[in-house]
């Protein structure tokens, strides 16, 4: 137990001495999806010193579906060096997708709920420019989102 708690304290203690103060704000866009095509416009605020609210709103295209999607992580971030981080996080959000080549006087459409992981790592230029490189899996709730999907994405934002 002793061990344990040990262990614990030197991470805690590893965090906060290597962590990095995060812009206040930044907005931009992230563009990817696994299946298709999805840009969003994303917008983070700094909650502390190494952590932050990542809000992404964005349009989806897809095989046989359009839709969009809402968005909200919490994310821890960590100094590599210089200007570059990494960060984790979690969260959830909620969307609606409407389907291609479905028969007249059938529902099309579908809201579906989802939680999300977030990994990644971002560069902070001496400019007020980040890019980022992030996977974010994702597991939905509804019927036609009712399973794993794999997000990858890059991220071009303005920090102010």
């Amino acid at each position: 137990m002793k061990k344990l708690f040990l262990v614990a304290l030197a991470f805690i203690g590893f965090s906060t001495v290597y962590a990095q103060d995060i812009s206040d704000n930044a907005i931009g866009i992230r563009l990817g999806d696994s299946d298709g095509f999805g840009a969003e416009i994303s917008y983070q605020r700094a909650l502390g010193d190494n952590n932050r609210l990542e809000l992404d709103l964005g349009l989806r295209s897809g095989n046989n579906y359009d839709g969009f999607k809402l968005t909200g992580i919490y994310q821890w971030v960590w100094n590599i060096d210089g200007g570059f981080n990494w960060y984790a996080g979690a969260g959830g959000g909620v969307g609606s997708y409407s389907f291609d080549n479905v028969p007249q006087g059938v529902d099309d459409s579908e809201t579906f709920l989802f939680v999300a992981g977030d990994i990644g790592i971002e560069y902070n230029f001496d400019i007020p420019l980040q890019l980022s490189l992030d996977a974010r899996p994702e597991l939905g709730f509804g019927d036609f989102r009712d399973d794993l999907d794999f997000d990858i994405a890059l991220g071009i934002r303005y920090q102010f």
